[in-house]
């Protein structure tokens, strides 16, 4: 519990059930609980429209009504506090029509002692919190499929539109009602381009991002970027995060890889691999909770659960953030040279545990450039620690280069692994994204940013068998 006192409403029409009510809150923690008490059903209602009480305790029994009209009235109000029914005896049907209307407990006046009180009121909070934490990131996620300017379309494998938001139905200029009957093989201009969505999507990749020609009601023909991943492979339901990039596929290289970190498919991934099964996990627990009675044992077993799935998921936001964000820049004056060789002192047990060889081919004289250097380190560590973990143990040559190209300087960092293949190397500045069974995705995702945010570029070269070329251009003024 919190410091704070716990603010008690209790419902019942017999005064000396409050007092023993009262004496037993006190017996437990004095000070730790504040019990008000509503006599009548009339009072009761005025004291829960103020919502001033963190929990209520309501009897069954109260006069003309019962408890669960005070829960229909809670309903009404659409206000989600605990609420404890009491009652002078055991009833099984009572036990269920009070879970049904969205009781939190359901204790026996008889059976209550100091201890079975406090453990029901602290779990019904405990629930609370945990449901309001649930709802407010249901909130969220919702707002950004409301929202988004992009286009996103929930379907099945049957190719039916099962959800389309605000976006897709004013490009593809459909109302909602239509979209909901559409059949998702009308969006595609070419049916090669259907056939080959689908043989993805819904076999064992599970995920794409490709580009396609889609078609709006009126026959405009767009060109596309779908980004799709499955959401629940037994339902076979898969979200589509469409992009028109009809326009867009004119720019600039540099522009595309700017707005990759405005754009909500990356959003729409995390949600679907990262936090949907933690907050599944917790779902599951809370779900525990709702049921029959549990022992104090288990219910710390998914308290735990459900801490550790909170904090997981507020990590999985952090370091989303953290990878993406416009960062703070401690601009000084660098050597290229001296920069890429505190990169490589940092990985230098990884080297030596792998046997990599490492070849320096730098400039003579060490030219100068504005950075922050412990930010510069770290995005050129992040491409070595990768380079090191792709090359076979014993065999594995690192090459590391420094040049300069007019009013830029040029780090090379080059291997001779086994080299990435042409789908993977357009995905691996995503976030999230990783062949790795331990990687977090993230750190070619803050390489990117800290180098774009030194206004240079980060590029990658690669070809199956030859090893893979990572190129950093960064201006000199």
């Amino acid at each position: 519990m919190t410091d704070q006192p716990v603010h008690i409403l209790m419902i019942d029409d017999d005064e000396d059930d409050f007092f023993l009510v009262n004496q037993l809150l006190q017996d437990i923690s004095p000070g730790q609980y504040l019990l008000d008490w509503a006599p009548t059903y009339s009072k009761a209602v005025e004291e829960i429209d103020r919502k001033v009480h963190d929990i209520y305790l309501a009897d069954y029994r109260l006069g003309p009504y019962t408890g669960i009209d005070i829960l229909h009235h809670f309903q009404q109000l659409d206000y989600k506090a605990p609420v404890i029914m009491l009652t002078g005896k055991g009833d099984y049907t009572i036990d269920k029509e009070a879970m049904q209307a969205g009781a939190s407990d359901y204790l026996v006046k008889g059976e209550i002692s100091a201890d079975l009180l406090e453990r029901s009121i602290r779990y019904a909070l405990d629930e609370a919190r945990h449901l309001r934490i649930i709802e407010e990131n249901e909130k969220k996620y919702f707002s950004v499929f409301e929202k988004a300017h992009d286009l996103i379309i929930l379907a099945d494998c049957e190719k039916n539109v099962i959800d389309a938001n605000p976006a897709a139905i004013r490009t593809l200029q459909y109302s909602k009602e239509e979209m909901l009957t559409l059949n998702l093989k009308q969006l595609f201009f070419q049916e090669d381009h259907c056939k080959h969505f689908f043989e993805h999507i819904c076999g064992v990749e599970s995920s794409l991002r490709t580009e396609y020609n889609f078609v709006t009601k009126h026959g405009k023909k767009l060109d596309v970027m779908v980004s799709a991943v499955t959401l629940d492979e037994q339902e076979q339901i898969f979200l589509c995060v469409v992009q028109d990039i009809t326009e867009r596929k004119r720019e600039e290289l540099e522009k595309q890889q700017q707005q990759k970190f405005v754009v909500t498919g990356r959003i729409a991934r995390v949600i679907a691999h990262e936090v949907r099964n933690p907050l599944t996990n917790i779902l599951l627990a809370v779900s525990q909770f709702k049921g029959e009675p549990v022992s104090v044992e288990d219910s710390q077993v998914y308290v735990d659960i459900i801490e550790r799935n909170c904090t997981r998921i507020n990590q999985l936001i952090t370091e989303l953030l953290h990878s993406t964000r416009m960062i703070e820049l401690n601009i000084r004056l660098h050597g290229i040279n001296e920069l890429t060789d505190k990169a490589l002192a940092l990985a230098q047990d990884r080297l030596q545990l792998n046997e990599i060889n490492v070849k320096k081919e730098y400039l003579k004289q060490d030219i100068m450039i504005p950075a922050d250097e412990d930010k510069v380190i770290i995005a050129l560590l992040n491409i070595i620690i990768n380079a090191v973990e792709a090359m076979t143990p014993g065999k594995g040559l690192l090459t590391l280069q420094t040049a300069k190209q007019r009013d830029k300087a040029v780090i090379i960092i080059s291997d001779n692994g086994p080299g990435i293949p042409e789908e993977t190397r357009s995905r691996l500045f995503d976030p999230f994204f990783t062949n790795k069974p331990k990687g977090t995705g993230l750190g070619l995702t803050s390489t990117q940013n800290i180098i774009m945010n030194h206004k240079g570029t980060v590029h990658v070269e690669s070809e199956i068998g030859e090893g893979s070329v990572f190129t950093i251009v960064l201006p000199l003024n």
